[in-house]
């Protein structure tokens, strides 16, 4: 490819990548048509530290094959780099965004009336998916710590049960259920039905392969776990993750069509392997996250005496006291913008944490727009 040709690829590539929020927010100064301040967008959860650098490297050397699908072989070495990453075998790796997918297998599998137990409010992807299908919601109320309540859940284990679905750490609390009562939970409730662990900020977290369910994966339990690179690893914008599963349900997915070469994208398989290659860039924004958000929850507990999640993701959660309507039109008259309201929690808010510089701007927008 002449030079002329790829760099202008890769410089109308990084202004897709810019918009959609893929690449950090420091990059994101000022509003290209308008030259005005855009806002800091502390809303979805996305890595402002943005990507390995590694990956760029890797995005500019896919272009030269951009007008290919992406081929097996490309998908199969980079599932091979998952399981060596996981310690898992290969066959129990599903490449992809997968989670509506296994909700639509589940469901369609025993057909409907299905029912997938879930903690509310939550991430609704796998269970939404289910219910197209003839799948039916049961949803279990955070507990009081507002972590998944364990023994409700539980409770509602039935014959009818196609699947349990739980994130950990939560979405939109940030909290981590406890490790060893967790995995007890798992290794029982899956005797039943499969459990699927969606640990989608986990990574966050210094001991998150000890407190991964991947454990019970690698010792043959009915339990999923579901990781994206649309977090810590800063590839929100080139959409990836992967499951792991037992050998027989991995199996039938794949027959189904998940994990397709051509479904993931090419560009998609070289970021997302090149950013799982550099696990000290990982190391480094876990750090930093963890310190940022040690001085969230001090700063809700400190100067606005505010009650809070004991979040343990790379985002805090916490009750206002005051519609979230108005706080969050505060904050964005103020140019912060921060996530959607979470029924029943109509007084909370959810905040990503940014950059340091975000961080401080959004904690002196909110103590202002609290005043």
């Amino acid at each position: 490819m002449p030079h002329d040709v790829s760099r202008r690829s890769l410089v109308k590539l990084s202004t897709m990548l810019i918009a959609a929020g893929a690449m950090p927010l420091r990059a994101q100064k000022r509003d290209a048509v308008t030259g005005d301040d855009e806002p800091i967008f502390l809303n979805l959860n996305e890595n402002a530290f943005g990507p390995s650098s590694s990956v760029e490297p890797a995005i500019q050397q896919s272009l030269a094959k951009l007008a290919r699908y992406a081929d097996a072989n490309t998908a199969a070495r980079f599932a091979q780099q998952v399981a060596a990453y996981e310690h898992v075998p290969v066959d129990q790796v599903l490449l992809g965004e997968a989670l509506g997918g296994l909700g639509l297998y589940l469901s369609s599998a025993g057909g409907p009336g299905g029912e997938f137990i879930y903690s509310a409010p939550g991430y609704l992807a796998l269970v939404a998916a289910a219910a197209h299908v003839g799948g039916v919601g049961v949803p279990v109320p955070l507990n009081a710590d507002l972590q998944n309540d364990l023994p409700t859940i539980r409770s509602r284990v039935n014959a009818k049960t196609r699947a349990t679905y739980l994130i950990n750490p939560h979405n939109p609390t940030g909290t981590l259920s406890d490790l060893a009562t967790f995995h007890s939970f798992l290794a029982d409730v899956s005797q039943q039905a499969p459990v699927i662990v969606d640990e989608a900020y986990l990574e966050y977290n210094e001991d998150f392969s000890r407190r991964s369910a991947v454990s019970l994966v690698r010792s043959g339990a009915n339990v999923l776990v579901f990781r994206t690179f649309d977090k810590i690893h800063g590839l929100a914008g080139l959409p990836i993750g992967y499951t792991l599963g037992p050998r027989p349900l991995i199996e039938a997915l794949k027959k189904q069509g998940l994990g397709d070469a051509e479904g993931l994208g090419r560009v998609n398989l070289a970021a997302a392997s090149a950013a799982l290659a550099d696990t000290a860039h990982t190391a480094s924004v876990r750090r930093t996250i963890s310190i940022e958000r040690a001085k969230w929850h001090a700063f809700l507990e400190g100067e606005l005496k505010l009650r809070h999640a004991q979040a343990a993701a790379n985002f805090v959660f916490f009750d206002t006291g005051r519609p979230h309507e108005e706080v969050a039109g505060r904050l964005r008259q103020q140019g912060i913008v921060v996530a959607r309201a979470f029924p029943p929690f109509n007084t909370w808010v959810r905040i990503t944490i940014g950059l340091p510089s975000q961080n401080s701007a959004a904690q002196r927008a909110l103590a202002k727009a609290l005043a």
